[in-house]
C-alpha cells in the first residue's frame, strides 16, 4: 500500500476530506493540513505537503481555491513536479510524460465526480521513463537548489 500526502487551504478543505476518503481503502492517507475553515495560507500548507512527499519519496494532492496558488507554491521547491489539472487526460499525462508528484486540484473549478477521476487517473497512470526522462531532468536542472523543506 502505498502513501498519498493530502494538503489543502480553507477553500479546498471539503474537497480534501472527500478524496481522502476516496483513497483510504487503497492507499495510507496522510493529512498535511489544514484541519479547519480558518482562513490559513497556502503556501505554508503546500511546503508542509512537499517535505511529506520528500521525505517519504510518494505523491500528493494540494486543493485550494482554484489549485493555481498551490500549484505555484509547490514547484518552488527542487524536486516537486506538481501538475495542475482540470480533467482526466491532464493528470495521466501529468504522470506519463512528466511524472508528476503532486497533483493540485481547485475545488471552485470542479465537481466532486469529476476530482475523483482525474485523482484516480493521477494514481493509476505510471511514468513512462525513456525519453520523458530526460526531459524531467532537464526541467530538474533548471531549477536552483536554494531551499529544501
Amino acid at each position: 500500500m502505498g502513501v498519498i500526502i493530502f494538503g489543502a487551504d480553507h477553500a479546498g478543505l471539503g474537497l480534501k476530506r472527500i478524496l481522502m476518503d476516496h483513497v483510504s481503502g487503497q492507499f495510507e492517507v496522510v493529512d498535511a493540513g489544514t484541519h479547519s475553515q480558518e482562513s490559513c495560507d497556502y503556501p505554508r500548507i503546500a511546503e508542509k505537503l512537499v517535505a511529506e512527499v520528500l521525505s517519504r519519496n510518494s505523491r500528493g494532492v494540494l486543493i485550494c481555491g482554484s489549485g493555481i496558488g498551490m500549484s505555484m507554491a509547490a514547484n518552488r521547491f527542487a524536486g516537486i513536479r506538481a501538475a495542475l489539472c482540470t480533467n482526466e487526460y491532464m493528470a495521466r499525462m501529468s504522470r506519463m510524460h512528466n511524472n508528476a508528484n503532486v497533483l493540485c486540484l481547485g475545488e471552485r473549478i470542479i465537481g466532486v465526480d469529476l476530482a475523483k477521476a482525474i485523482l484516480d487517473a493521477f494514481l493509476t497512470a505510471e511514468f513512462q521513463e525513456g525519453r520523458h526522462q530526460r526531459r524531467v531532468d532537464l526541467m530538474d536542472s533548471l531549477l536552483p537548489v536554494t531551499h529544501q523543506p
